[in-house]
């Protein structure tokens, strides 16, 4: 079932130009700025094959299509992204896996998002929970573009998800304890899952008990933490 039913709405000219190089069929219509009909050409002309439609608009329309004035000049709006509950007979295999327990800021979502595409995570694991974040238009908009190239996956039970990624991954949780190691200190024999928790309260308690290693992030003490998104750009530096 997807996650979400409404069609995304996608703003901004990275995230647009993912969508189109990603999944453009998926594409159901484009509007856009007069100072962006350059750059919607190609996309126009696809359109166009597919008969789908297109539409300079000013500015004042542009911000109620896209339910925001931060929209780049260009909008996109595309069947709603069907985001698959985690198969835990045949989890997603790769080098790399980033788990985010309950992230509830789509904006977060979205900058953490945008990190992990940098550095070439193939795939997210979402924990699907009142309260956390899912992509959005608000987390499409920040990601410019990184959600596209993600593969995507939820649970409702991030515990069991945990367990059931064990035998091909080092679950390494993200955290504040004292006996955390820093990033260099991770074995790298294996691929590794990160896990980031929420902005609040951090990975929560039966998640953390499913964590093989924890690692954190020196800083001065000086203020009490990242925030999340920063932090998983870091430690994505520091671990891909």
């Amino acid at each position: 079932m997807p996650c979400r039913m409404k069609p995304d709405t996608i703003c901004g000219a990275n995230a647009v130009d993912a969508l189109f190089a990603r999944r453009p069929d998926d594409v159901i219509r484009l509007f856009y700025a007069t100072e962006r009909r350059d750059l919607v050409g190609p996309w126009c002309s696809r359109l166009a094959e597919a008969r789908r439609p297109y539409r300079l608009l000013p500015d004042a329309e542009l911000v109620k299509v896209a339910g925001t004035p931060h929209h780049g000049g260009v909008v996109a709006v595309a069947k709603p992204r069907e985001i698959p509950l985690l198969d835990l007979r045949a989890p997603p295999r790769g080098n790399f896996l980033l788990v985010l327990d309950g992230i509830g800021n789509p904006h977060n979502l979205g900058a953490i998002a945008r990190s992990a595409a940098w550095f070439g995570v193939p795939a997210l694991l979402l924990h699907d929970i009142p309260g956390a974040a899912l992509p959005s238009d608000a987390a499409y908009r920040t990601a410019e573009g990184g959600l596209e190239w993600l593969a995507l996956h939820r649970t409702r039970d991030l515990p069991r998800a945990l367990a059931a990624l064990a035998p091909y991954y080092r679950i390494v949780a993200t955290t504040l304890a004292a006996d955390a190691v820093p990033p260099e200190a991770i074995p790298r024999d294996r691929p590794l899952a990160l896990v980031l928790g929420a902005e609040e309260h951090g990975i929560r308690a039966e998640v953390l008990a499913a964590c093989r290693r924890s690692v954190r992030i020196r800083g001065t003490g000086r203020v009490q933490s990242l925030n999340v998104a920063q932090a998983a750009a870091v430690l994505l530096h520091a671990l891909t």
